[in-house]
């Protein structure tokens, strides 16, 4: 939503992204950009994409990869149904 009339609440939308986790999911995946960048991985048109997703409890030390962004993006994280 646009703020038009009224400034946007930077301070508020901070708070908010840290209790809802998203402030520590941030800083794990900037981590892991800043290490290959230091490494001189070129990551040019490519995401970094964690083994175990972040969303579903993951880290750093899970591991992570260079991937297409279209690969990475399009992985839901849902299991997969058993076919009977």
């Amino acid at each position: 939503m646009a703020y038009t009339k009224t400034k946007r609440p930077y301070k508020k939308e901070y708070q908010q992204q840290k209790a809802r986790g998203e402030h520590k999911n941030r800083m794990e995946r900037q981590r892991a950009r800043r290490t290959l960048d230091k490494n001189g991985v070129k990551r040019t048109g490519k995401d970094v994409s964690h083994k175990k997703a972040l969303s579903k409890g993951g880290s750093n030390r899970d591991g992570y990869r260079l991937e297409s962004p279209s690969k990475n993006r399009s992985r839901n994280y849902k299991k997969k149904k058993k076919k009977t």
